[in-house]
């Protein structure tokens, strides 16, 4: 049997329980283990209120966002608004503006673009008018004039038998139709003490005086233009009876009645007047009349007693008559003896309106003073196109 003996001095308990150094090693382990994971917790909850600090900062001093756009934006504005109130250009004349939202311009050439808010309010309160540019074809341009090129006949063709020898057929036309761009333009004013009140939208007040203005005067030129530093309306060209109709003149339908429609068979007119209209432009034709001419039509009943205009159910939606839009113009002439209140046609192929994108705006605190002028222009034109897609209702006898 295996003797243990202790040698001088020697502690024999670490012999007799080795298993005492594992727990006082794991003891210590453990120890510092506690110790760092209360580091750890500490310095979490520092970090975490830390956050929490930076966040209530944030929401106090309510911070926009870090968006170029928006800076852009802001920028602009507040530059435009320093110079319809005081006249001070510096800002405007530092900023860079991106060519595909518009043109940089300067004092030298008559003003300076507005911001792409206002103007898109404006272009937008232009379309939603009861105008031909809501039914017309529209077009963008960068010169001072659009051409259309109009084929307006056809190739002559014919029959021959095999042997027989091909003679020569007709050649077809092809006329060019310029449409020259006019300046339309807008002045109204402020007093400089209104302008000078930092609760006054300016720009809001601006936009809507320079829309109306807009809308009034295009609806009108679009109709009864002269041509003359205006655009060509629908009713310039020279207007024959149907039956007579050549390329350049307007084809009319006469009522039957020499100061109103006809008292017996009011609709038949209108009737002749829808299939005056070839049927490739019937798919997409709308009538064009002003209030007291609608007034009177939505009275006109069939044989059996059924009106022939139709409210639309749906809001926003115009009414329709005989199936066809109908829009109210309020440029449109009145019910009289050799007077034109109706034009029916496919308006998107028989009239195009020109115009530049870009709208102006020149501040003159000197001609009106104490007032503020604030002149405002644009470039536009429009012209009948294809005189076969639009026809007329003559108030006589033939």
């Amino acid at each position: 049997m295996t003797e243990t003996k202790a040698r001088a001095g020697e502690d024999l308990s670490d012999a007799l329980h080795p298993g005492a150094e594992v727990k006082s090693a794991m003891a210590g382990f453990v120890n510092a283990f506690k110790g760092f994971q209360d580091d750890v917790k500490l310095s979490l909850k520092q970090q975490e209120e830390r956050l929490t600090m930076l966040d209530r900062k944030t929401m106090t001093y309510a911070r926009p966002e870090l968006s170029a756009h928006t800076e852009v934006d802001l920028s602009h504005k507040k530059a435009l608004a320093a110079y319809l109130r005081t006249g001070d250009d510096d800002g405007l004349r530092g900023l860079m503006l991106e060519g595909k939202a518009m043109s940089t311009a300067v004092s030298a050439d008559g003003g300076y673009l507005l911001n792409p808010q206002m103007s898109d309010h404006i272009q937008s309160m232009l379309a939603s008018n009861a105008s031909l540019r809501s039914i017309a074809n529209v077009v963008q341009i960068d010169a001072t004039s659009y051409d259309v090129i109009v084929d307006n006949t056809d190739v002559g063709s014919g029959w021959q038998s095999e042997l027989s020898a091909v003679t020569e057929t007709s050649t077809p036309n092809i006329n060019r139709i310029s449409i020259k761009l006019n300046d339309l333009s807008a002045m109204p004013k402020a007093s400089q003490r209104l302008l000078d009140d930092a609760a006054f939208d300016v720009e809001g007040w601006l936009s809507q005086k320079i829309a109306t203005r807009f809308i009034r005067a295009e609806a009108g030129a679009f109709i009864n233009g002269t041509g003359t530093d205006q655009p060509k309306g629908i009713l310039l060209p020279t207007k024959v009876a149907n039956a007579s109709w050549a390329w350049g003149q307007l084809g009319y339908i006469p009522t039957g009645f020499a100061t109103d429609f006809n008292t017996t068979n009011p609709l038949d007119c209108l009737v002749t007047l829808v299939y005056a209209l070839a049927a490739d432009y019937r798919g997409n034709a709308t009538f064009v009349m002003n209030s007291k001419t609608a007034g009177a039509v939505r009275k006109i009943k069939d044989t059996v007693g059924r009106f022939m205009w139709t409210d639309s159910i749906t809001a926003g939606q115009p009414a329709t008559l005989m199936g066809y839009r109908v829009l109210v113009s309020e440029d449109m002439p009145d019910i009289a003896a050799n007077a034109y209140p109706i034009a029916f046609g496919d308006f998107y192929s028989g009239y195009t309106i020109a115009e530049r994108p870009d709208l102006r705006i020149l501040r003159d605190p000197f001609s009106a003073k104490p007032n503020v002028l604030f002149y405002a222009s644009k470039r536009v034109g429009g012209d009948v196109t294809d005189y076969a897609a639009i026809k007329l209702l003559k108030i006589a006898v033939s």
